[in-house]
């Protein structure tokens, strides 16, 4: 039986913060992942990604690669796609874009808007969605393979 479990963000601080604590818990587990993003727009995802990168190092700001649909990074220790299916017109359009090259094993795939690839893109080890609350936001994490427990459990330490 694979791990579910929520977690609330009042602020983007908060969300940064959750953000590099998913970071740590994917960097525990030492090999790639495919993450699912899903919620509304505006609910935090490309802020969730921006913490998950500034675990790894990354510094300044992060953009949602709307236009572009994948932004790759490379840090001393680990490849993190970032990818962002918001704007694609058909799922077919992933295959222009090379996706398979992405899915390596060694890589972390962080995908906003999994939905609109949905037969080109892998199964998803944890699916992260966001949704709106009162005041901030409730995300919920499902693990969908071992490793996504994995995860998941490190999330929870």
């Amino acid at each position: 039986m694979f791990l579910e479990y929520q977690l609330q963000a009042h602020g983007e601080d908060a969300m940064v913060a959750l953000g590099r604590k998913f970071g740590q818990a994917l960097g525990a587990v030492g090999e790639g992942a495919t993450i699912f993003l899903k919620g509304d727009l505006g609910m935090g995802k490309t802020t969730f990604t921006r913490g998950v990168m500034s675990y790894f190092g990354h510094l300044g700001a992060t953009k949602s690669p709307t236009y572009t649909l994948v932004e790759p990074y490379q840090f001393a220790q680990q490849k993190l796609n970032h990818f962002d299916l918001y704007r694609l017109g058909n799922p077919e359009e992933l295959d222009y874009l090379g996706i398979r090259d992405y899915f390596d094993g060694k890589a972390i795939n962080l995908i906003e808007w999994p939905e609109k690839g949905l037969g080109y893109l892998p199964h998803a080890d944890v699916v992260v969605t966001i949704h709106t609350l009162e005041r901030g936001r409730k995300l919920t994490f499902l693990a969908k393979t071992s490793m996504g427990d994995a995860i998941s459990q490190g999330m929870q330490q």
